[in-house]
């Protein structure tokens, strides 16, 4: 396989961070780091060149939040000249990389996503009569730092895009190995003396998560055989006609990411007939329709109805939560939820209160 180099001055050239600056301010110019940074845009973007060119480039110090949906997630949001660098990477990296993924990778890739994910699980289902779903347990936290070195550096051999991966790994927060999980041929103090973790919310990590599983997707595909496959950052879903066939995949893919320092989550491994209607990425997708999952429908209307209280006390304007609002009915449009959204959208009435 063709290894990639002479990267880094496509990377750090001042029309990259220009462009990579652009792509970082979407939806977040109002912000004030930004506003501050786009105010001075010229020496900032100069700066970060120098310091890239020079190797003294050091990221800053990540803001940790966490978000509840469904579950709580942590969040580790990167200051906004670092984001700025992560697009200058992704910029040039992203594209050369992305055409060695799979055709069923979906996550966070140029004309997939969710949708498209969905999409195909349902032309499957017309074809197969059962699914095996796989979650991997704890993904993100458990990637493994050394491991997803030597994966980029299989990919990738300029010594400068390599020095600037390893300076955004090693600068991302920690990740405590909770629980403590033991591989085949760990002592007793390997889990604490592996780095691993890579942060939710950076764009470079969307992109390494893709990247971490790529050789596991080609071992399905190409090793295993599996027709039916696809995968969302750390969900997958296999379809055959054989229960006994996917339970056999099922014991090689445990097998398999045991390489990888990571696990199957136990609940949620399971396989199902496709008629009786499988959950999948948000939807319940039966071979001829798909529904929104009930909890969905919940968490909006009870956003909504937050929405309304703040734009009725003068604290929100209809443009500071529309996007969410559009967002949301473009995903429920994808199912059966014409009266779903008619009964939300009849029962909140946007209305501002009199002072």
């Amino acid at each position: 396989m063709k290894r990639f180099g002479n990267l880094w001055d496509s990377v750090v050239s001042f029309g990259n961070l220009l462009l990579a600056y652009e792509k970082a301010r979407k939806g977040k110019r109002k912000r004030d780091e930004v506003a501050w940074f786009g105010f001075h845009l010229e020496e900032e973007l100069f700066q970060l060149q120098e310091e890239l060119q020079a190797k003294i480039y050091h990221p800053g110090t990540y803001r940790i939040f966490t978000i509840y949906e469904r579950k709580p997630r942590q969040i580790s949001a990167a200051p906004f000249r670092d984001r700025v660098v992560h697009h200058a990477l992704m910029n040039i990296v992203e594209p050369l990389l992305d055409q060695r993924f799979i055709f069923d990778n979906y996550a966070c890739r140029q004309g997939k996503g969710v949708h498209q994910a969905v999409n195909r699980y349902q032309h499957w289902a017309n074809r197969y009569a059962y699914a095996l779903k796989l979650d991997v347990a704890r993904y993100f936290p458990s990637i493994d730092h050394a491991i997803l070195k030597q994966q980029i550096a299989h990919h990738l051999k300029d010594p400068d895009v390599l020095w600037l991966f390893d300076v955004i790994l090693d600068h991302s927060p920690a990740f405590p190995p909770e629980p403590l999980v033991y591989f085949p041929g760990d002592d007793l103090f390997t889990p604490l003396e592996r780095r691993i973790g890579i942060p939710i919310g950076n764009l470079t990590s969307q992109f390494l998560a893709n990247l971490y599983l790529d050789g596991f997707d080609h071992f399905v595909k190409q090793e295993l055989g599996v027709k039916a496959y696809l995968r969302y950052v750390d969900d997958a879903v296999l379809l055959s006609n054989s229960k006994a066939e996917l339970h056999g995949w099922r014991k090689a893919i445990e097998a398999k990411l045991l390489e990888l320092r990571l696990r199957l989550h136990p609940r949620k491994v399971n396989i199902f007939q496709v008629y009786e209607g499988v959950d999948v990425l948000g939807y319940r997708v039966f071979p001829a329709h798909r529904l929104l999952r009930n909890d969905n429908g919940y968490r909006f209307a009870r956003r909504l109805r937050g929405f309304a209280a703040a734009y009725a006390q003068g604290q929100m304007e209809w443009e500071d939560f529309n996007p969410s609002v559009q967002s949301w009915i473009g995903h429920a449009r994808q199912a059966d939820t014409f009266g779903l959204r008619q009964r939300i959208f009849d029962t909140t009435v946007l209305v501002r209160e009199r002072g």
